[in-house]
């Protein structure tokens, strides 16, 4: 298999460059009318739902802008999403071009990002020690992270899948994993899917300390499974099959298996928890990157980045907003 082009980033925050550059089958919804949401304290029956849009600023906007700098958590290394082209040595993908509308919308420059690369298990971190002001980074809003950041509405709709090698006899997430070694990134939906659900497939509790660890199954971040599969040291690794494409693009002996993906969720922008003003800000911004039907900022986003992996999405999700 061919060595993934990109190089995976260490533990900690890594301060970038400055300057420069439905997910699957069955329906996906369109930028329509929103739809409100009752919700009530500790309530959380449809975690997609978030604040309503304000262009007004607030104390964590008045932060960003005296700082002269958003300050973003990316990834740089999941194709097509979050990479550093290795041309021009500049980050770019779809996340990357939200983290610029939200940088313009703010502070009136597209460049005014300080890029910070963060591992998938410290995305909630990051926020919760103002180590950055948004986490842009295929994101799963859910309820337990509602418990830790808040969320924008929801931006991309994916879902977990199984990829392989396309000659395994894997045939998705079924029994076919039996025995079968399984890689996932700590902190991800995939490794909370694993742990309800394993088919009797092999994957490593980070925290149990059994001799599983020395199989370095769970991984901080995604891209390091790709390069674990390549090695030959893991089976298949459970992952976004909207990430699981970019890998497969990387790498054309792997593929997703499975005619569709087992689980629903959606992407959404995460700040720190309780910073109401700058949800509200970012949730105005996809107002504006969502309208505009086929010549929308999504969507020309879209099918610069993600279209040959992902086809057939028309749309982006429609937003969700709380009534109260």
């Amino acid at each position: 298999m061919a060595v993934a082009c990109a190089v995976t980033a260490s533990l900690t925050l890594l301060p970038l460059s400055h300057g420069g550059a439905g997910a699957f089958g069955g329906d996906t919804s369109g930028p329509g009318t929103a739809q409100a949401v009752q919700a009530r304290a500790g309530d959380c029956t449809d975690p997609e739902a978030s604040l309503l849009p304000s262009s007004a600023d607030g104390p964590s906007i008045a932060k960003i802008k005296a700082r002269g700098k958003l300050i973003a958590g990316v990834d740089q290394n999941s194709f097509r999403w979050g990479y550093r082209n290795p041309e021009n040595r500049e980050l770019e993908g779809f996340d990357i071009d939200l983290v610029r509308a939200i940088a313009k919308d703010i502070l009136g420059d597209p460049d005014a990002v300080i890029f910070r690369a963060i591992p998938t298990n410290q995305r909630i971190a990051a926020l919760e020690n103002d180590k950055v002001d948004v986490v842009v980074r295929t994101m799963t809003i859910n309820c337990t992270r509602l418990e830790q950041v808040s969320f924008s509405t929801a931006y991309f709709q994916t879902g977990q899948q199984v990829l392989a090698p396309k000659k395994s006899l894997i045939t998705g997430f079924d029994k076919s994993l039996a025995g079968k070694r399984i890689c996932t990134a700590e902190g991800s939906t995939a490794y909370e899917a694993l742990q309800k659900q394993s088919f009797g497939s092999v994957f490593k509790d980070p925290h149990d300390g059994t001799d599983a660890d020395e199989d370095q199954l769970t991984v901080p971040n995604q891209l390091d499974c790709l390069v674990r599969l390549q090695l030959g040291e893991v089976d298949a690794i459970v992952t976004d099959n909207a990430l699981a494409a970019g890998q497969a693009a990387q790498d054309p002996a792997v593929e997703l298996k499975g005619d569709k993906p087992f689980t629903t969720e959606y992407y959404g922008v995460a700040t720190k928890r309780g910073a109401n003003d700058l949800v509200a800000r970012v949730n105005q911004v996809l107002v504006d990157y969502r309208r505009g039907g086929a010549n929308s900022p999504w969507m020309r986003s879209y099918r610069n980045w993600l279209e040959d992996g992902l086809p057939g999405i028309t749309a982006p999700p429609a937003p969700k907003y709380r009534s109260n």
